[in-house]
């Protein structure tokens, strides 16, 4: 299946890119192996394969919750570029 430079511009315009004529032709090609390969792998025949769940067996491992030292405070504030009450401070991101 081959992605037309059309649907490139209508997934860069949908994603706000700006898309010079080589990426175009580029991700278009690019586009195009991907989907080729997920089609090979589609069409595997996995008739005598068994599902697995993981590859060795364990299943929902978790670590115990333990409390560990870690830096102070002071010492990982002095990477911030800016702080307020012993907190990051950073530009504000919502509207």
């Amino acid at each position: 299946m081959a992605i037309s430079k059309d649907e490139i511009i209508h997934i860069a315009k949908l994603a706000c890119l700006n898309l010079t004529e080589e990426e175009i032709e580029k991700y278009a090609q690019d586009m195009t192996d991907i989907l080729e390969f997920a089609e090979i792998v589609n069409n595997l025949n996995t008739d005598e394969i068994k599902e697995t769940v993981g590859i060795n067996g364990e299943y929902n491992v978790f670590r115990k919750d333990e409390v560990k030292p870690s830096l102070p405070r002071e010492e990982l504030l002095k990477n911030a570029p800016s702080q307020d009450e012993g907190m990051f401070r950073i530009p504000k991101v919502i509207q």
